[in-house]
Parts: structure tokens; sequence; C-alpha cells
């Protein structure tokens, strides 16, 4: 017995964004999440998040920048490595989509031991894998 209560989980994951509007716009419009909460907190700070269409998984604090410090986080929080890991149940169909969307690939689809991959970038140039896990 570790102490801890067993309903934990992670539930955000905050991510430090230029602007909250056009972060709102590139993961509502490109990666087809669902805005799920848009907060005044007065003083120009706002609590917005956005989750997966489906409710599944953690939500993004999309956190726009206070200061220089912050700024310059902005596209490489995890210094250069995968960052977010957005999983889907179709590979094929969610790497179409998003290629129509103009989401931008850093390579080609790959099969490996634990399912398809690929490396995308978001609208800051973060990294994420868009990963079909093998059942």
């Amino acid at each position: 017995m570790t102490g801890f209560a067993e309903g934990r989980r992670v539930a955000t994951v905050a991510l430090v964004v230029r602007n909250y509007d056009e972060a709102i716009s590139w993961y509502v419009g490109k990666l087809g999440f669902s805005l799920t909460d848009d907060v005044d907190l007065g003083g120009g700070k706002r609590w917005v998040t956005v989750a997966p269409a489906n409710g599944q998984g953690a939500r993004l604090l999309l956190a726009e920048a206070a200061d220089e410090a912050q700024g310059n986080a902005i596209g490489n929080q995890t210094g250069g490595r995968v960052f977010l890991f957005l999983e889907t149940d179709d590979f094929a169909r969610d790497h179409a989509t998003m290629l129509e969307k103009g989401v931008e690939f850093r390579e080609a689809p790959r099969h490996e031991p634990y399912g398809t991959v690929a490396v995308f970038t978001d609208l800051h140039g973060n990294l994420w894998d868009l990963i079909e896990p093998k059942r």
C-alpha cells in the first residue's frame, strides 16, 4: 500500500503558447480537439483547455507566455524530444485528415514493434507522435 488514492490520473498538461486564440484555432481546427474551458481570469489571463473530441486522455492547458523566459520555451518545452503522444485507433484515417488540414509531419509513417507512428509538429514546433499502438 502506497498511501495514495487509487483514483488519481494525469488530467491536464500545461503547454506554453504565444496566443490563446491562435492556439485554440490550431488545436480545434487542425487536430479536431474540443475547447473544454475558456475562462477569463482577469488581467489578460485565461484558463483555456482543449482535449480530444472523444473526451479521452489528458486535457491541454494552453498557457499564454507571461514573460520572456516562458516565451523562450515556446516550441521547445522538452529540449527537442517528442513531447506529447496522440493515440488513435485508426492511424491511416487520422494521418490523412491531419495532412489535409495542413499538419506538418516530419517523417513518413513507420511501423515499430509497439505500433504505427509518425512525428508531427504543432503550431509552435513542439514534436508530437501520432500513434496507433499494437493491440
